[in-house]
């Protein structure tokens, strides 16, 4: 599934060989939940500038039934693929994103950029390439808001009301499917169920994150389609793919865990263009209502709770999934050098005892700790050395990959 969550394993720093998924998400366990909110972004000023937000725009109220190809042609050029580019790994990741303002405002899941050193996204309805930045994500939610630079005359997405989401009901799922780029895939099906809880690993790291208040559907969603929408039969689209069950893995897009080297988020990986085997008749969406909440969030600068705004801060250290890791603190596994870390003096097999106060334990309380953090600013830093002598240091933190 998705992925807010990984040490990245240190021996992994190098172009994986294709056509191997880089990372993968897929359900460990799943169970209906009862309450349909959401626990899995742009923002409040921009879908409600543009008539996109839901019950604002006199499409949502439409009664016309549409056919899987009339959807598709009404929705495809309000879409983005979405490329990152994963340095720190040499690779590169696949997904989608739905445009919410005409200048470029992109909402996509977290995981679909976690790890990036850059993105471009793809427009499908003017056909352009434009480089994107990262406006900031909810890591635990796998929501984040992309701006396209220099983008103008964008055709915005209708979104719908998931609050009136049905089980049975009609669906279509649009994406970059394959990370092929080109034109969206299609795959029809129906609504199967409703606030879902979903337990989601990471392959390469066996962390897991959990999402709930999720529509369940059986259409055939696959590797790249995440961040891309889930759109009703009156062509409005009232979620955004996540994950899919366990019979069809989501190719991860590879993220180096904490942003490179534990940066600020807990994320990596993503939808990734790698071939997959089988498929599935479980895909889950996060309600368009509960994304765009998120979104407004991030567009008004608030970065409370887990939304974090702009760029992602970077430590520059590593830990491997098999790395010690007790009440006494977490094991490094190798230091980037030029980082903020290699220049403090930290090195393989030290042991992190704490971050800006905060005792740590693994490596997810490490990015947990940096997450309030941003490029920039200085942060203390304990650890023990090999030869069991205590140090610390305050370091500024640098500017890192996308959590």
């Amino acid at each position: 599934m998705s992925e807010p969550f990984a040490q990245y394993p240190y021996s992994q720093y190098q172009v994986p060989e294709p056509p191997r998924p880089r990372r993968s998400r897929h359900i460990l366990g799943l169970t209906a939940t009862a309450a349909v909110a959401l626990a899995v972004g742009a923002g409040a000023t921009v879908a409600l500038q543009h008539g996109s937000a839901p019950g604002g725009n006199a499409s949502a109220t439409s009664t016309t039934v549409l056919s899987a190809s009339q959807i598709a042609s009404k929705v495809d050029p309000t879409l983005v693929n979405v490329t990152s580019t994963l340095g720190y790994q040499g690779a590169t990741g696949k997904g989608t994103g739905i445009v919410l303002s005409s200048d470029g405002e992109i909402l996509t899941n977290n995981h679909v950029i976690n790890g990036a050193t850059s993105v471009t996204v793809t427009d499908i309805g003017n056909g352009k390439t434009y480089p994107a930045t990262v406006v900031g994500y909810d890591a635990a939610h796998d929501i984040a808001v992309l701006k396209a630079t220099g983008a103008s005359g964008l055709k915005s997405a209708s979104l719908g009301d998931s609050g009136t989401v049905k089980v049975g009901d009609t669906v279509v799922a649009l994406g970059n499917a394959g990370g092929k780029d080109g034109i969206p895939s299609v795959a029809s099906g129906s609504v199967t169920a409703l606030g879902q809880s979903i337990t989601a690993s990471d392959e390469s790291s066996g962390s897991s994150e959990r999402l709930s208040g999720l529509i369940q559907t059986n259409a055939d969603i696959q590797p790249g389609d995440s961040g891309g929408p889930l759109v009703n039969s009156h062509g409005q689209i009232i979620g955004v793919n996540t994950a899919a069950s366990s019979g069809y893995q989501f190719g991860g897009m590879g993220g180096n865990g904490f942003g490179g080297g534990l940066g600020g988020g807990l994320g990596s990986g993503g939808s990734g263009s790698a071939d997959g085997s089988g498929s599935t008749t479980q895909g889950f969406t996060i309600p368009i209502n509960t994304a765009v909440s998120i979104a407004k969030q991030i567009e008004s600068g608030n970065g409370a709770g887990t939304v974090h705004i702009g760029a992602t801060a970077f430590l520059g250290v590593a830990i491997s999934t098999s790395a010690y890791a007790s009440s006494q603190g977490v094991q490094i596994a190798g230091v980037t050098s030029g980082t903020p870390a290699a220049r403090a003096g930290l090195a393989q097999g030290d042991v992190i005892t704490s971050v800006a106060g905060h005792a740590v334990n693994s490596g997810t309380s490490i990015a947990q700790v940096l997450e309030n953090y941003h490029p920039g600013d200085k942060v203390a830093i304990a650890w023990t050395d090999g030869y069991g002598q205590s140090h610390t240091a305050t370091v500024t933190l640098a500017t890192g990959p996308a959590a």
